[in-house]
């Protein structure tokens, strides 16, 4: 069965998401685990939780996705902007606990006027202080498009980072089909040449999400603007061929296109209609 879902507001709790989740058919959804330009996470509203996890087991839905703020980088040169992300993770990953079994990911960060050495060392120390091996949710480092000074622009870094982690088994790897593209590896032409090279870097017992999604832009522009699918330089055909590829067939597939629930609604009839089972 194809597991896809799209991101969903959170602002009216997890069991509201969930029941928008099947109303367009999908069986997982993602969402932010607080405002995503930053600020504080609203108080857990614990009965909602339980109802939630009730109405998931009934209805199929499971391996949520809990993203982070964007505006957390754990590789920043200013030791305050560092200590804010680690402790807005560590209150996330705390928090995530009462959906236990669930993934939380979250965008490497940036190594202004730094090296890339030094910002990989960052995040990996950030990672070491919050990551507890009680823990119930994976974290998932996810793959850069390489604007500017992005850790994670291709599969290399995020091998550092995971090499340097003391709790390698509550770490995997969320792929953006828009990222990577304009990152630069062809996921049109050369899928499978790709996919083989993930695992030759970092391995694909590592990867356990993709976020689907086309790109506005030509390969390898580094840039980072998303489409919805068949509006794009990746295309409709090349985005069906990933959700039925062998070797991700299995995993989640998450939309980040831009679209309201219709447009999601209709992107997964689409993809569902196109999977070969």
């Amino acid at each position: 069965m194809l597991t896809i879902g799209c991101h969903l507001s959170s602002s009216k709790g997890y069991l509201a998401m969930g029941k928008e989740a099947l109303k367009i058919d999908a069986n997982t959804f993602q969402f932010f685990t607080r405002n995503p330009r930053g600020g504080n996470a609203k108080p857990l509203d614990l009965e909602d939780v339980s109802s939630f996890l009730d109405y998931a087991r009934e209805n199929g839905i499971n391996r949520i996705l809990a993203h982070a703020p964007y505006t957390l980088n754990p590789c920043s040169g200013d030791e305050k902007l560092r200590d804010f992300a680690r402790r807005t993770m560590e209150d996330d990953l705390q928090r995530l606990e009462h959906t236990p079994g669930n993934y939380y990911n979250f965008h490497p960060g940036s190594h202004v006027k730094q090296e890339v050495e030094q910002g990989i060392a960052y995040i990996a120390d950030a990672l070491n202080q919050v990551l507890k091996p009680e823990q119930k949710t994976i974290v998932l480092l996810e793959t850069m498009a390489g604007k500017g000074s992005e850790v994670g622009r291709n599969f290399e870094e995020l091998r550092e980072i995971l090499d340097r982690v003391e709790q390698p088994g509550l770490m995997g790897v969320c792929l953006d089909t828009c990222h990577v593209w304009d990152g630069g590896y062809d996921i049109v032409e050369h899928l499978d040449e790709v996919v083989g090279e993930f695992d030759r870097v970092i391995g694909l017992g590592r990867l356990k999400a993709i976020h689907l999604n086309d790109s506005k832009n030509p390969l390898g522009a580094h840039k980072d603007r998303h489409a919805k699918i068949g509006e794009g330089y990746i295309g409709k055909d090349a985005l069906i061929r990933i959700v039925n590829h062998p070797a991700l067939k299995g995993l989640p597939f998450y939309l980040e296109t831009p679209n309201e629930l219709d447009g999601y609604k209709a992107e997964i009839a689409l993809l569902r209609e196109n999977y070969a089972g």
